[in-house]
C-alpha cells in the first residue's frame, strides 16, 4: 500500500513539474523610439509578472521615459509619463538562484539596503541589462570581493554573452529579452548628462502580445 502511495505521489510531482514547465509564459512589447523590443515574463516570479501585466493593462508605461541609461551596464525606466516615479507600493522579492542578471535579463529596481533591507522591488521601475563580457579572473575577484559563487552557467554566459554579475542575488530577473536586443544596444548608446538621463528623450509604450 506504501508503495502504491508513493508511486502516485511522484507521478503526480512529475505531472504537476510538466505542467509548470509547458505553462505559457505572457510576453511583453516594448515599442520605442528606437524600434522595438519583446521580452517575456517568468512563470516563478509571479509577484513581478503580474504586477507588470496589471501595469500595462493600466496603460502606466505609455509615453513613459527611460530615464536612466549607462552603457555597457543597462537601461532604466518606470515612471509614469505624468512623471510618478512609482505607483507608491513595493513588490516583495522574488530572487530566484535560476536567473541571474545575463545580457536581455529584464529586472526590477528597488532602494538601497539601507532603507529596504528585505530589497523589496520598485512598483514600477524596472532596468534591461546590457552589460559587458567578463574574464574568469574578473569573476574571481567579484566572488572573492562580493561573497558571491558563479556556477558553470552563469560563467559561462558572462564570458560569452556578457552581463551584470556583480548584480545577482541582489536585485529581482523576473524576465528576459527574447527579440530587439539590438534596440536595447541603441538605446544604451545615446548621449546621456546629467543623472545618466538621455540627452534627448528616448519614450515606451508596452502591450502585452495576444
Amino acid at each position: 500500500m506504501k508503495k502504491i502511495i508513493l508511486a502516485a505521489l511522484v507521478l503526480i510531482g512529475m505531472t504537476c513539474q510538466a505542467q509548470k514547465a509547458t505553462e505559457k509564459e505572457t510576453i511583453v512589447v516594448i515599442k520605442t523610439n528606437y524600434g522595438t523590443i519583446k521580452a517575456k515574463l517568468y512563470n516563478d516570479t509571479p509577484l513581478h509578472r503580474d504586477n507588470f501585466i496589471k501595469l500595462v493593462n493600466e496603460g502606466w508605461y505609455n509615453n513613459s521615459p527611460f530615464h536612466r541609461i549607462i552603457k555597457n551596464f543597462m537601461i532604466q525606466g518606470g515612471q509614469n509619463a505624468d512623471g510618478r516615479l512609482d505607483p507608491g507600493y513595493k513588490v516583495p522579492a522574488e530572487i530566484k538562484s535560476n536567473h541571474f542578471h545575463k545580457k536581455g535579463a529584464l529586472c526590477a529596481a528597488r532602494q538601497p539596503d539601507q532603507v529596504n533591507p528585505k530589497k523589496a522591488s520598485s512598483g514600477s521601475q524596472f532596468y534591461i541589462v546590457q552589460g559587458q563580457k567578463y574574464d574568469d579572473q574578473t569573476l574571481d575577484m567579484y566572488e572573492d570581493r562580493l561573497g558571491k559563487v558563479f556556477g558553470a552557467k552563469e560563467r559561462q554566459a558572462y564570458k560569452t554573452v556578457g552581463g551584470t554579475p556583480h548584480l545577482d542575488g541582489d536585485y529581482t530577473v523576473f524576465g528576459e529579452v527574447i527579440e530587439g536586443m539590438d534596440v536595447v544596444e541603441k538605446i544604451a548608446a545615446v548621449k546621456t548628462g546629467r543623472m545618466d538621463a538621455p540627452i534627448e528623450a528616448v519614450t515606451m509604450t508596452i502591450e502585452i502580445e495576444k
